[in-house]
């Protein structure tokens, strides 16, 4: 609904990309999903070059022209290190695992077992949320020098998001709460690929089970929007309800995916 809404109310377009990096996840199934509900809502993407839809997995040549350009500034090296490896070193970290750096200086070999990471420099990254105003972030201090390419040969989502954003000039990010922490990192790494001006970013509130306090997800063993649709209610009621519960409305009822970008012309 804010990636809609927010873009149609300020005349822009929607670009459906379907981010199946990791391969060892992907499943034409749902992928399937994914369309068939955005279709029920009535949330239709605009086309890019001719395509409905990217999806990553056709862009592995891209990815590696990108990551050839960061090696040849000798901005990347390769990692062995595990997870389990970084743990014993540092001890029990809370939140998000920060790279120690371990490997930063060993000069290992570019190895399709070995993670490919980013030297991050030691700044801060400030920038302006359309929702929450101004922020500033130090992903070194974060996370440690950020991978573009895991152990078991997949792209990841850091990395692959930015070199799409910058190949199909995407200018607003709107994306939930939960990816606020990777706004920096994702700034400093376009800045490192050439990219001279980046995107504004928007990032909404997410919808919380009531029970857990948790976000909705499959792995959380949320309802999926298919069955809701398959029980026969319309999608008029489920865009209501969740307009309803992230405030864009002071109570429940019924809104069409036509109506939603409304919501965000107020004022």
């Amino acid at each position: 609904m804010f990636v809609w809404g927010v873009a149609r109310a300020a005349g822009g377009r929607v670009l459906i990309r379907i981010e199946d990096h990791d391969q060892s996840r992907h499943r034409p199934e749902y992928e399937s999903a994914i369309l068939e509900d955005l279709a029920w809502l009535g949330f239709e993407g605009d086309a890019w070059h001719g395509q409905s839809v990217l999806n990553q997995r056709d862009r592995d040549a891209r990815y590696h022209e990108l990551a050839d350009h960061l090696r040849n500034g000798r901005a990347l090296y390769a990692c062995t290190c595990s997870r389990a490896d970084i743990l014993a070193r540092t001890g029990p970290q809370e939140g998000e695992l920060r790279y120690d750096g371990h490997c930063r200086d060993r000069g290992l070999p570019f190895s399709n077992d070995a993670t490919w990471r980013l030297r991050l420099p030691e700044s801060s990254v400030e920038f302006s949320d359309l929702r929450l105003g101004s922020l500033k972030q130090s992903p070194w201090r974060q996370c440690g020098d950020v991978a573009i390419r895991d152990r078991h040969g997949h792209w990841t989502y850091q990395f692959a998001v930015v070199a799409d954003d910058w190949d199909q000039g995407i200018d607003l990010v709107v994306r939930g709460e939960d990816l606020l922490e990777s706004t920096g990192r994702q700034m400093l790494l376009a800045q490192m690929l050439g990219r001279q001006i980046a995107p504004q970013w928007l990032h909404h509130p997410l919808l919380l089970d009531d029970t857990s306090g948790q976000k909705l997800s499959k792995r959380a063993a949320s309802a999926a929007i298919l069955q809701r649709r398959l029980a026969g209610e319309p999608p008029e009621n489920l865009l209501g309800e969740a307009a309803w519960r992230v405030g864009l409305t002071e109570s429940p009822r019924p809104i069409r995916a036509s109506d939603v970008p409304d919501l965000f012309r107020r004022g």
